[in-house]
């Protein structure tokens, strides 16, 4: 199974985007998705863009990695 994380586009560059997850940045491959444009929410997949989200499914998504990042915090302590 892969795993593909939710990311927020932050600024583009030709064929790259840099994109937000939960405050992590990374620059990612955006080759294959038509009409990126800032604000987009990607699904990422090893470095690059697999698929364009609305912006009420990305926002839900990422609220759920947020939820789940902070309860394996917990889990930690």
């Amino acid at each position: 199974m892969c795993l593909g994380l939710v990311m927020k586009v932050i600024s583009i560059d030709d064929k790259e985007a840099l994109c937000d997850y939960l405050g992590n940045r990374r620059k990612i491959r955006i080759d294959v998705i038509k009409d990126v444009v800032l604000g987009d929410y990607l699904l990422v997949h090893a470095g690059f863009a697999i698929s364009k989200l609305n912006k009420e499914e990305g926002e839900e998504r990422l609220n759920i990695f947020r939820e789940l990042e902070e309860k394996i915090g917990e889990i930690r302590k």
